[in-house]
């Protein structure tokens, strides 16, 4: 069965930046998705910022299995009611993958429900991103460890909850490390936090991170059914074993509850 996988982008240093244009000229979210379209059974189509609706109207999230996220300038840009629409969702059972600085975006911010923050610096040094869990199925097909030679430095303390899985953990040339693969879940839906994916490098065009990013789909689509999240209000003559009502109600019967 095809896995449907949208790849967002804000799509603005693409824009405004005449070296992230040279190095993806079709958008870093289109790099992305030509990269994911190489695996048979995936099906990945690009949306941006600035599509209607940002890009994730309702109809192209209920198409949508897996749903990769890579923002950076334009966090604040991004609407209350987007980020509503995707954590509904991700908690029916949609897939999640957030990319490098998509740690401090409102839905990844939201999901974790902390700051996300972090230390960085930009100096163009190597990284090597360690395997730590080589079982899982997000780092089949790889060695001991990814090697990218220039990339920037995300370091420790990253302020998120503690993970469900540590998939990777990242030692950088300055001395720094990092947890760069972490797996959560959230209701029915799977979430795969990675973190190489800086602008202004070719990293994306990695077979290797590519390799990564196919495996993660593949693991955070949905299993079983879609988890509707209603908060119904079951009558007493519909319960498993019907009960007589005993006293007073806040509510009459068949009303909503608050929420």
């Amino acid at each position: 069965m095809t896995i449907n996988v949208t790849v967002w982008g804000e799509n603005v240093h693409e824009q405004t930046n005449e070296v992230v244009a040279r190095i993806y000229p079709k958008g870093m979210h289109q790099c992305i998705a030509e990269g994911l379209n190489e695996a048979e059974g995936i099906h990945a189509t690009a949306v941006t910022l600035q599509d209607p609706e940002q890009g994730l109207s309702d109809a192209t999230l209920d198409n949508t299995d897996v749903l990769l996220w890579w923002g950076h300038a334009a966090h604040g840009d991004v609407l209350e009611e987007t980020v509503d629409r995707v954590q509904k969702r991700v908690l029916q059972g949609m897939g999640l993958i957030v990319l490098h600085s998509g740690h401090y975006s409102k839905i990844f911010k939201r999901l974790m429900g902390t700051t996300c923050s972090l230390k960085w610096r930009e100096a163009g040094e190597r990284e090597r991103l360690w395997v730590v869990n080589p079982g899982h199925p997000i780092v089949q097909g790889l060695g001991d460890y990814i090697e990218l030679p220039h990339t920037e430095m995300y370091g420790e303390p990253f302020a998120v909850p503690n993970p469900d899985e540590v998939i990777f953990i990242s030692a950088f040339e300055g001395g720094e490390v990092f947890r760069s693969g972490l797996t959560y879940k959230r209701g029915n839906g799977k979430i795969f936090y990675f973190r190489p994916g800086h602008e202004t490098y070719p990293i994306y065009y990695d077979a290797q991170v590519k390799t990564v990013l196919k495996n993660a789909v593949t693991w955070a689509r949905p299993e079983g059914s879609r988890w509707i999240d209603s908060c119904p209000n079951v009558p007493a003559d519909q319960a498993p074993n019907p009960v007589e009502i005993k006293g007073e109600s806040l509510h009459k019967p068949g009303e909503e509850g608050f929420k």
